[in-house]
């Protein structure tokens, strides 16, 4: 005869096998993200076992922009190693900006979370062919019959990443050079000759489809260029052997140093966004069905690897295929302007404001990103006149002070930044007219919102 206590443990351990694996393996530190509610999406897979697979769980949240009938892509927001990087990656599909760049291009944004352990080796899911490749071509399957757009998995990827995202993000490129729109690599790229500093990384063949993807080397100046040693010294020699060898087979690469950073995003978003937004146009089919189209030659300009000015390719005197490629002279502009201080200019105001609601003393509105700059904060305007700043001061320790603040991996802080204003002096009993404006990063502002009174 059984123990009672022992055959109560059994019936207590036979309910637990009936829930979700999730709900015993999701540790601190990821364990607090924002919910997923559309157009918000989220699947997690359950570390594996078996050899090949990812060792690691994975966490991925998906936007879909409202309204959009079919995606023509999904651009990809990936952060890099350790513990604090992955779970940043928690909060990068609510980023503002790059919602702006995907809801332009009926994409997707999706930011996968790593939950690898701070000590564990970043390699076992930055390297895509130890499992994390498969895992992202199942949640694009997920995902899209989830969110009710199957075509998910279809479309073309564009891909951002951050050190060891970098690293993730120009391996896809090497492994699904047909798959990718562009990629934009930040302080990681992969190896395409053994090293023997790096025995434990494994190098990466470079197929001739990855020359058609366009791709930009984007790191600090203190990884390696101005500063020689400490931890991240080894980035810059890095980036410039991936550049000579994927530049001098014609491949569409560039380099864009940061003057200020060094393994820290900085401002780079003021370049990378517009970037993409210029390769999206290009590249991007008119349907979720067609093939990636081929950049166009005849507006690209080119820069001398070293240099600081970037001229019309057909003005370019050296060795094209030791220059920097660029796309086309606006992102050229913006890239002398970049590498120079990283204060990327913008002459255009953001969007205004909607939907401004006031109950009570609470004003609450909704307001795209500005594409160039993102957003920095709104001003609160009180039957006609300023109210406030919200907030009153915009934070980010990494680069221009912004709406939602950014954390190392470039992803909003949590909790999120809500759009949301309390009046605290208002005025018992009286009717107020409230509006709104937005300010971008550039410190443009927009038209103001319709009135809207209490």
């Amino acid at each position: 005869m059984i123990p009672r206590s022992l055959a109560c443990l059994f019936r207590i351990t036979a309910l637990l096998l009936l829930l979700p694996v999730s709900l015993f393996a999701q540790q601190p530190p990821y364990d607090v993200f924002p919910p997923a509610e559309p157009p918000y999406y989220r699947v997690r897979y359950e570390a594996s076992t078996q050899p090949g697979e990812l060792i690691f769980p994975v966490n991925y949240t998906a936007w879909i922009p409202p309204g959009v009938k079919s995606l023509r892509g999904v651009i990809v927001h990936q952060h890099g190693c350790g513990e604090g990087s992955c779970k940043s990656g928690l909060t990068g599909a609510y980023d503002l900006h790059w919602q702006a760049l995907a809801k332009k291009h009926d994409c997707a944004l999706l930011s996968p979370s790593y939950e690898q352990p701070e000590k564990a080796d970043c390699q076992m899911w930055c390297d895509p062919r130890n499992g994390s490749a498969t895992a992202f071509l199942k949640c694009l399957n997920d995902l899209g019959a989830q969110s009710g757009h199957p075509e998910l998995s279809e479309v073309p990827w564009t891909l951002w990443g951050h050190s060891g995202g970098g690293h993730w993000a120009g391996g896809m490129v090497m492994l699904y050079p047909d798959r990718v729109a562009a990629a934009w690599l930040r302080s990681g790229v992969p190896f395409l000759k053994p090293d023997p500093a790096r025995t434990t990384i494994k190098s990466h063949t470079l197929p001739k489809a990855a020359l058609q993807v366009p791709m930009m080397c984007n790191l600090g100046t203190k990884e390696g260029v101005t500063v020689k040693d400490g931890r991240f010294a080894g980035v810059w020699p890095g980036n410039e052997a991936f550049f000579h060898e994927v530049r001098g087979q014609g491949g569409l690469v560039g380099i864009a140093v940061d003057p200020l950073t060094s393994h820290e995003c900085g401002n780079q978003r003021y370049l990378a966004i517009p970037w993409l937004d210029a390769c999206l146009a290009a590249r991007l089919p008119k349907s979720s069905a067609g093939p990636l189209n081929v950049m166009p030659t005849e507006t690209v300009w080119l820069a001398p690897i070293t240099g600081t000015e970037a001229v019309s390719a057909s003005k370019f005197s050296g060795d094209p295929l030791q220059a920097i490629w660029l796309p086309t002279e606006a992102i050229a502009r913006s890239w002398m302007q970049y590498i120079k201080d990283s204060a990327v200019t913008d002459v255009t105001p953001p969007p205004a404001p909607t939907n401004l609601q006031v109950s009570g003393n609470v004003l609450t509105w909704e307001c795209d990103a500005d594409l160039e700059s993102g957003l920095t904060s709104f001003i609160i305007e009180r039957d006609g006149e300023f109210l406030a700043n919200f907030p009153e001061k915009a934070q980010n320790p990494f680069g221009r002070p912004i709406f939602q603040n950014l954390q190392y991996s470039d992803t909003p802080v949590q909790p999120l930044a809500v759009m949301q204003f309390t009046d605290a002096k208002a005025e018992t009993g009286k009717q107020h007219a409230y509006r709104v404006i937005a300010v971008n990063t550039a410190g443009l502002k927009s038209q103001p919102t319709a009135v809207s009174r209490k």
